[in-house]
């Protein structure tokens, strides 16, 4: 018998009832509140992340206002084996692994990301920043699953929906991630995209009036120079039809040294500004993420995060719980999980779909709902972006549903007012 058929109770029993479902609730988080004292975290560790970052100012003799120079960063990203032992422990096999795959795909780490690896092996930040030679055991993946190649209508843009499209800027990045569904492009040199196209792709938006949101990526779209990124922000503000701009980014992740003072100031005067960056692990949510973090929301930019699932790194419930409610505490929203896709040396990182479905269960319920995300696959040959959820409408007739509540309990639900309002002529 539910509450509301229970009559008139007294105080005292409401109060009782409410207690048993308190515990009851708790119960429901407590090996939870186990597990995620196991769960590292890149606030938790900042001493441990000081004492390394000191190690690699030493090795290069640099100082704190280097440190805190993006452009020092990129200039001194890490790329040989030779240099990578010096900073951080390789077992042997690794260090094969590593010469073998870069004689192959391109790798590169910035100072700032290096300093947050663990020695370990398995370390998630380590996996997903260095070579490791399951990348070259794919037989499954594929250069452009996304089919982009086909879904460039002019130079630099990608378009699969009706509405919005992307500005692809560059091919550079601070760190080459290893599930990068952009390989193809990173090629041997660092390039921005030229002048020219760009002014293509932004004569493709004006003459396209049904373009109301254009996202800015690469590679990474803060690799642009200041006076770059000005200048296009000022261009799409000119295109009456363009109502949003977003900008796609990891440099909160990899080298939060790049948001500046004056990248702020730029930010702020293109308004809306909206910024999706991709937080994978709460070791990555540190301290001076934070700080950039803190920089963009008072420069007025509305920030998401598309986390990627990614075997050995964040393919755990209470893994990805603790990462989206770090990102609250930070003011980043998380929008998305995005299922790995089939890139041609990634295979390693794909998980199964019921992986990502079981996140799901352990997050709608026993979080708020600012911290669940929205699972994606992304269909084959750039048709779009697809949801995947758990199934909560077991049964759907005329004029009932039964749902299954997040507790995976049953309930009946009567379906009303089917005939809605009809739309305005």
């Amino acid at each position: 018998m539910g509450l509301c058929s229970r009559g008139i109770l007294d105080p005292e029993e409401k109060r009782r009832i409410a207690l048993r479902r308190a515990a009851e609730l708790r119960s429901r988080i407590a090996d939870y509140l186990e597990a995620k004292k196991g769960i590292p975290s890149g606030m938790e560790k900042r001493e441990e992340l000081e004492n390394k970052k000191q190690k690699i100012l030493k090795f290069f003799g640099a100082t704190e206002e280097d440190w805190q120079d993006w452009c020092w960063h990129m200039r001194n990203r890490i790329s040989s084996v030779e240099v990578l032992k010096e900073l951080l422990p390789l077992a042997p096999e690794e260090e094969e692994g590593i010469r073998r795959v870069g004689r192959v795909y391109r790798w590169a780490v910035s100072p700032y990301y290096l300093s947050l690896m663990g020695d370990e092996p398995w370390c998630p930040i380590r996996r997903q920043a260095l070579p490791s030679a399951e990348e070259l055991k794919d037989e499954f993946g594929v250069p452009d699953p996304m089919a982009e190649e086909f879904t460039s209508p002019a130079p630099a843009i990608t378009r699969r929906y009706p509405d919005r499209l992307i500005i692809n800027v560059t091919n550079q990045c601070p760190m080459f991630c290893r599930h990068c569904q952009r390989r193809r492009n990173i090629g041997e040199v660092d390039r921005a995209t030229s002048r020219e196209d760009l002014e293509a792709a932004l004569e493709y938006i004006r003459q396209n009036e049904e373009i109301r949101d254009v996202l800015i990526t690469g590679g990474d779209a803060l690799m642009l120079d200041d006076s770059t990124l000005e200048w296009l922000l000022s261009q799409l503000d000119e295109i009456p039809h363009v109502e949003i701009k977003r900008i796609g980014t990891r440099a909160p992740v990899t080298l939060p040294q790049r948001i500046t003072p004056n990248l702020c100031r730029i930010l702020s005067q293109h308004p809306p500004i909206y910024i999706n960056t991709q937080f994978n692990h709460p070791l990555e949510v540190t301290w001076e993420a934070k700080r950039a973090c803190d920089m963009l929301v008072q420069a007025g930019v509305v920030l998401g995060n598309q986390a990627v699932l990614l075997k050995g790194v964040n393919n755990h419930p209470f893994v990805m719980r603790k990462l989206n409610q770090d990102l609250l505490k930070i003011r980043v929203r998380p929008y998305y999980i995005f299922h790995a896709k089939p890139v041609k040396g990634t295979a390693h990182f794909i998980t199964s779909v019921e992986e990502g479905l079981e996140i799901m269960e352990n997050l709608r319920g026993y979080t708020s709902g600012l911290a669940v995300p929205t699972y994606i696959i992304n269909a084959p040959q750039g048709l779009g972006k697809t949801p995947i959820l758990p199934t909560y409408v077991l049964h759907h007739g005329e004029d009932h549903l039964i749902l299954r509540t997040w507790e995976k309990k049953i309930v009946r639900y009567p379906n009303v007012g089917k005939s809605g309002p009809e739309a305005p002529a």
